[in-house]
């Protein structure tokens, strides 16, 4: 269990969110109480930084947003990211320092830690991505089983409850998620650890590794 808590995962200091995940866990643990997090800290923020556009959206001034993309609240959108033509940002997000939300991609509940790179055609929903993790083109989180039951994290053959039903995915810092992958529900990815394109992820997948397929992850040297 170990494995899939935020301390294995995720180095806080590189997020604006860090205070998020005082007294938790496991990542998933969060996912609820974003919203309230984020119109909470923007009501603390720094007006010299940051600009508040509309309602509860936070706006670094550094930060480079294009006309065309949608924004909604709870948003906070930090210092030197960019959000690109077309994304459709639909609440409760943060965007890191120097993040990009690129062109047509899709956030909704979700963290990017510092760095984080969507920049193609992706959805990322009810999922926190660490720092200076990267999504390929068309590569998305699935958030809801079909069945619209309890997500379940698989780890070692065992299932782990979570008590949500919407959780995309939990990427460790420095992840690597190749193009047009699908992240299934309670899909747990380690730090430093690369997926390879056109991949079906579900359940947890170790950190320092490269994930070729379901069944097949080697460790990387």
């Amino acid at each position: 269990m170990e494995r899939l808590t935020i301390k294995k995962l995720y180095n806080l200091d590189e997020t604006i969110a860090k205070d998020l995940f005082d007294g938790l866990t496991y990542p998933w643990e969060a996912l609820p109480l974003i919203g309230d997090f984020i119109i909470k800290l923007g009501n603390t923020l720094d007006p010299d930084i940051y600009e508040k556009k509309g309602d509860n959206i936070w706006i670094a001034k550094s930060a480079k947003v294009f006309d065309s993309a949608y924004l909604h609240g709870p948003l906070i959108i930090d210092e030197d990211a960019e959000v690109r033509q077309c994304a459709f940002i639909r609440g409760n997000a943060i965007v890191g320092k120097g993040a990009t939300v690129g062109n047509s991609t899709e956030l909704k509940n979700a963290i990017l830690f510092n760095g984080v790179q969507v920049p193609h055609f992706n959805y990322i929903g009810d999922s926190i991505l660490g720092h200076m993790s990267h999504t390929g083109a068309g590569s998305i989180t699935s958030n809801l089983k079909s069945d619209k039951t309890f997500v379940t994290v698989l780890l070692d053959g065992k299932k782990v409850e979570t008590g949500v039903k919407k959780f995309g995915a939990m990427l460790g810092d420095h992840v690597e998620v190749g193009c047009n992958s699908v992240l299934n529900p309670g899909t747990v990815i380690g730090k430093n650890t690369n997926v390879y394109p056109l991949s079906f992820v579900r359940g947890y997948v170790a950190e320092n590794s490269i994930y070729k397929r379901l069944g097949e992850v080697a460790e990387k040297y």
